[in-house]
């Protein structure tokens, strides 16, 4: 049965929620489910802004054939080809037969590859700055290559001020009658879900997104509307605040994230008496993660949030412990950069996992690595209590530069 909600007087909500998938992408967790948005225009040409993933398409097409209420499809614009928003496409297309699909030259030839059908007969070409009058709305299209595919543009109707911002914005989790950001509590509930988006999505694309920015900074946006989360209709420059600091790699926060690896303990006891040695000397808000017991997109996250991350492993096979050199690994391909970190390592006979991570920590952009690394063998004794109390010293120095 349809579920349909107005945005205005004239566009509809018409996308679904999923509460039952457990993976995004197959890769990041999702308890609180995720949100597909689809958005109908129903102007004297009738618009439907992207579709959904197959798992919701029966609902989906329920709220699209209610919204039409009887009236053709004409126009279907595609701003993202990926499957989350395009594996209901096709159906869409041979429900409506005489909907014209409007997306850029990369969206098109993507189509192709993903149905294996030609649409080119019924297909808009749109480049950067080209429009679409519906009637009442003027639709403007702003190319946003690699936020987060090269094919992905945004729509900014120039009427209503709306952006259409594909998966720029967006966030996990499903949406529960209340559409907008302002009725809900996003800073306590939803920021989190937000920043592990952002940051596990679309991270890694941080000049790309800088660029998108500065497109949408020339516009006069009412309402921002993604494919994934809630709709943003008041306190939009907050939310751009936080993509601003997510897309140049700058802390939220100053504050000390632990991650530790630790097989038996020792090294986690290690992090313990840092983190109350720092706390001891007033810092606050320090954070401790182990890091074969958290899923590695919530730690990803963490890194971006925080200003100063320290890496406590253990040797594992003569190498870094397998989950913290995951965690290293997808901190890289994220493309983090500009954090103050430091190294505790640990190993009864053959101490390796400082230098590796070190190794790891040099190949990622403007980190500063400070010298007081710290070597553990089996467990924490006298001379590496005074360690400890050295670096958590080094550590609160530089957070209150």
């Amino acid at each position: 049965m349809y579920c349909v909600q107005n945005i205005t007087s004239d566009i509809l909500y018409v996308g679904a929620s999923d509460r039952r998938l457990a993976l995004f992408e197959n890769v990041y967790p999702i308890p609180r489910g995720v949100s597909y948005n689809a958005y109908l225009v129903l102007d004297e040409k009738t618009v439907l802004m992207d579709a959904v993933e197959e798992t919701v398409a029966v609902r989906f097409q329920e709220n699209l054939e209610y919204g039409l209420n009887g009236r053709s499809l004409d126009y279907v614009v595609v701003n993202h080809m990926e499957p989350d928003h395009s594996a209901s496409l096709a159906g869409v297309l041979r429900r409506w037969p005489e909907a014209k699909v409007v997306g850029n030259a990369k969206t098109l030839s993507m189509l192709t590859q993903f149905t294996g059908e030609d649409f080119s007969s019924r297909s808009v070409v749109v480049k950067e700055g080209d429009t679409l009058e519906t009637g009442r709305h003027v639709f403007t299209f702003v190319t946003a290559p690699m936020v987060h595919w090269p094919e992905v543009m945004v729509t900014y109707d120039t009427t209503d001020k709306i952006l259409f911002s594909a998966d720029a914005f967006g966030t996990f989790g499903a949406l529960s009658g209340n559409l907008y950001a302002d009725e809900v509590d996003f800073a306590r509930d939803w920021l989190d879900d937000a920043r592990r988006y952002y940051t596990n999505i679309v991270g890694k694309y941080g000049v790309q997104v800088q660029a998108l920015l500065k497109k949408a900074a020339g516009m006069d946006i009412a309402i921002l509307c993604p494919l994934h989360g809630p709709i943003w209709r008041k306190d939009i420059a907050w939310f751009v605040e936080k993509y601003q600091r997510w897309s140049t790699y700058t802390p939220e926060d100053r504050a000390v994230a632990i991650f530790t690896g630790s097989v038996y303990g020792n090294t986690d006891n290690a992090a313990d008496i840092l983190a109350a040695r720092l706390a001891a000397k007033g810092v606050r808000g320090i954070v401790q993660y182990d890091v074969s017991h958290m899923d590695v997109s919530d730690l990803v996250a963490e890194a971006f949030r925080c200003s100063h991350l320290v890496f406590a492993s253990a040797t594992y096979n003569n190498g870094i412990f397998t989950p913290m050199e995951n965690l290293l690994l997808d901190l890289k391909a994220h493309n983090l950069q500009s954090r103050t970190a430091a190294v505790i390592e640990n190993g009864s006979w053959g101490p390796q996992a400082g230098k590796l991570i070190r190794g790891i920590l040099s190949e990622m952009k403007n980190m500063t690595v400070l010298e007081s690394g710290i070597t553990v063998k089996s467990a924490v004794q006298a001379p590496q209590r005074e360690a400890l109390e050295a670096l958590a010293d080094e550590i609160t120095a530089d957070l209150m530069k």
